[in-house]
């Protein structure tokens, strides 16, 4: 009896060292990608980087073929030269009174739409060369040189530092206990120590139990998602599960 009595008595003291400590919750590291890929179907005929590469806002992605563009421009630049065309000789007859000023209107507006469909074609043309829109690194590449992509398909997956997030879920009894900005301590296997971020999200809806009226037990199951950014999202790779400490300051 002595010894199951030291026992108890061991397991009560290491319960009263706990009662100060903030709780710890089981999450993971989940990115927001930055899908880039081209505006018309085509072929990519250069790709300029690999994935692991960082990439700076404004650097070459990959290119896809123009042939179609380069086409469409030479038809609009042959509009436009005839539109020109038309609109002077309407202006000289409008000067000697030999031709209308709706001739003379006419002609005018052609001549926009013209301009307006080759500044459209020129745009199609550059953009088959596609740029970083922000400064990150190469997650995944969908697509490599010489194969046919769909419009709109992404080519390249970015992630910019700033996208990085810590995700996890904390029960009913603690979410009062949490607000935007609250600061958190983020731990993991071989990670550096010191690790902290800033709850950025709390979720408003429960998840696990359905919205039915609650007993006491199923009350204890709820859970709310809350999303944290780390100050050094270097430091966290994506996927990497974490455990997330409350209440750790400055």
């Amino acid at each position: 009896m002595s010894g199951l009595r030291l026992a108890l008595a061991m397991l009560l003291a290491l319960a009263g060292c706990d009662k100060g400590k903030e709780p710890s919750f089981q999450g993971w590291v989940e990115a927001e990608l930055i899908f880039v890929g081209p505006d018309e179907v085509g072929r990519i005929e250069t790709l300029s980087v690999r994935e692991g590469d960082h990439v700076e806002r404004g650097a070459l992605l990959f290119t896809v073929d123009p042939d179609l563009q380069l086409a469409d421009v030479a038809m609009q630049e042959a509009a436009v030269k005839n539109a020109q065309i038309a609109y002077d000789r309407a202006q000289q007859l409008a000067k000697t009174m030999a031709g209308t000023q709706k001739s003379l209107d006419d002609a005018e507006a052609a001549l926009r739409t013209a301009q307006a469909r080759l500044n459209s074609a020129q745009t199609r043309l550059t953009r088959r060369k596609v740029f970083s829109p922000v400064t990150g690194s190469v997650q995944q590449i969908y697509y490599r040189g010489g194969e046919l992509v769909p419009a709109g398909e992404p080519i390249v997956a970015l992630l910019p530092p700033g996208n990085l997030k810590v995700r996890f879920f904390v029960n009913e009894a603690t979410l009062p206990k949490l607000k935007f900005g609250d600061p958190v301590a983020i731990t993991c296997d071989g990670c550096d120590a010191g690790i902290r971020a800033k709850i950025s999200f709390i979720s408003r809806a429960s998840e696990f139990t359905p919205p039915v009226i609650y007993s006491m037990d199923e009350r204890s199951k709820l859970v709310f998602l809350i999303e944290a950014r780390p100050e050094r999202p270097e430091r966290l790779r994506v996927g990497q599960p974490v455990s997330v400490a409350l209440g750790q300051s400055e």
